[in-house]
């Protein structure tokens, strides 16, 4: 998400930062790039012309310039105008006096709709709601099977009528059962054309007068950049929208359509698909989304996601553990897979202030194939060897690379890598001087060889994942590290 632009951006800001005292000259130097970074992201130009001359205004001041880290000041004046663009604060969703409270979810065909509508589905439950998705998309072939999948998948009720009913009867039948049956939310899948069309907005718009949603919410594909900003103006003329939720994230390298279109169409965005899990879903919050696009991480977001695969008792048990030393293959096997349900691994790192940059400068590459070999590894140890990895000789190490279908070496660089992060907490744990628990509390990115996290909120250390780098490595480190080996 937003690759690119963060690219640029972290390298204009770099650049200012070598220079010391800044002049006017300078910022406007670095306010061009800035501008054609963003241009290029797709943002939209009047977006773009007003965001450069309001932080012109602010970055030329007296204040600024004469101060002792005016680069900073410079960089933390485009964050809070990137904060104003997005939005200021999280708009959540509201919900009717009167239960049940009805969410409209509609769009263009193909940008996700009813994914959305089961993936907004599976959100409101976790919070503890009864929603009800009902499937009122009868024009898209298999349309309401899908929405059926999805339901089974993630025990999600839904209700339909087939094909051959009137889609505004479907929708006010829904609204009564959910009722009657303590349903709520409703939240209904409508259909799609491949452009505006008169019938499609006209069916819309019947359906917003039989059953006065609460909300509605315009499913829009990131990935369209400026045209996903033209949709979203012609839906709020037509139906007045109360809230977007941006899709295909992952793969939006540009950015341009979150960047545009709150300022554009005046409407918020709501939530922000990040892949194509059912989980894949977030809350869109307009301050950790720039400091994402600035290339600083979103450290909350990353705790929160933690929080919801591992329970304060067990992140502090955890904690003492490796305070202790006493860390063992067994607890990274369970710390492993708690992290794989928090998501792709690219994207955990992605929150992580500057461990994208460092990782791309670095030529390394990591993909969730490694999750399974490292898990593959582990599972192929016997409980001993995962509790005292220490007796596991060569001839061990040959059966474990067998059984996991990997190397011998592959293998060894992972218990190497382990040893070292276990002497490392041992040392941690002595520089806590005996606090315990919470010792480590706000430690961010400690220099593990495992690339993570530790300690943070009792949150599973991230990684442990031996990164290959995308070339071929330096000679001369190559050399070095097989001396090491020696």
């Amino acid at each position: 998400m937003f690759e690119a632009l963060t690219d640029r951006l972290t390298e204009v800001f770099q650049r200012i930062g070598r220079k010391g005292r800044l002049t006017e000259q300078d910022v406007d130097e670095a306010l061009r790039e800035v501008r054609r970074a963003l241009l290029e992201a797709d943002v939209h130009y009047t977006v773009v012309r007003d965001f450069i001359a309001a932080v012109r205004e602010r970055a030329v001041g007296e204040e600024v310039l004469r101060s002792l880290t005016p680069a900073q000041q410079v960089i933390a004046i485009v964050h809070q105008e990137l904060v104003r663009v997005l939005g200021t604060e999280r708009v959540p969703l509201q919900w009717a006096s009167q239960p049940p409270t009805v969410f409209l979810l509609v769009g263009l065909q193909g940008s996700g709709k009813t994914t959305q509508v089961a993936k907004l589905g599976y959100h409101l439950r976790k919070e503890g709601r009864r929603p009800l998705l009902v499937a009122a998309d009868i024009y898209r072939p298999a349309a309401v099977e899908q929405l059926h999948t999805l339901g089974r998948q993630h025990d999600l009720p839904v209700y339909d009528e087939g094909t051959k009913a009137n889609p505004v009867d479907i929708v006010k039948r829904a609204v009564k059962l959910a009722r009657d049956q303590g349903y709520n939310p409703v939240i209904v899948d409508t259909a799609g054309r491949l452009q505006i069309d008169e019938p499609m907005m006209e069916e819309l718009e019947r359906i917003k007068e039989a059953v006065r949603p609460t909300e509605i919410l315009l499913v829009a594909d990131a990935m369209t950049g400026q045209e996903a900003v033209n949709v979203a103006r012609e839906f709020h003329r037509r139906l007045d929208l109360t809230g977007l939720i941006l899709t295909k994230m992952d793969g939006d390298a540009r950015g341009g359509a979150a960047l545009s279109i709150r300022t554009v169409v005046g409407v918020p965005i709501k939530f922000i698909g990040t892949g194509e899990r059912v989980d894949a879903l977030e809350p869109f919050y307009p301050d950790r989304l720039a400091t994402r696009i600035l290339g600083m991480g979103d450290i909350q977001s990353l705790i929160e996601k933690a929080r919801q695969e591992i329970s304060e008792e067990e992140g502090k048990k955890l904690q003492e553990k490796m305070l202790a030393g006493a860390f063992d293959l067994e607890d990274f096997l369970r710390q492993l897979q708690q992290v794989k349900k928090m998501g792709p691994l690219t994207q955990l790192l992605e929150m992580i202030p500057g461990m994208s940059q460092l990782l791309r400068q670095q030529q390394v590459q990591i993909s969730d194939d490694e999750y399974k070999r490292v898990e593959a590894i582990i599972l192929s140890m016997t409980p001993e060897e995962r509790r005292n990895p220490d007796i596991i000789n060569y001839s061990r190490r040959r059966r474990i690379a067998q059984g996991s279908g990997t190397t011998v070496a592959e293998v060894s660089q992972l218990l190497t890598q382990f040893k070292q992060m276990q002497r490392m907490m041992a040392e941690l744990g002595q520089l806590a001087g005996g606090r315990g628990r919470g010792a480590l509390h706000g430690l961010l990115g400690g220099r593990n060889p495992f690339g993570g996290l530790t300690g943070l909120d009792g949150m599973p250390s991230l990684g442990g994942l031996p990164t290959r780098p995308t070339q071929a490595p330096h000679p001369a480190r190559h050399t070095k590290k097989k001396k090491k080996r020696r």
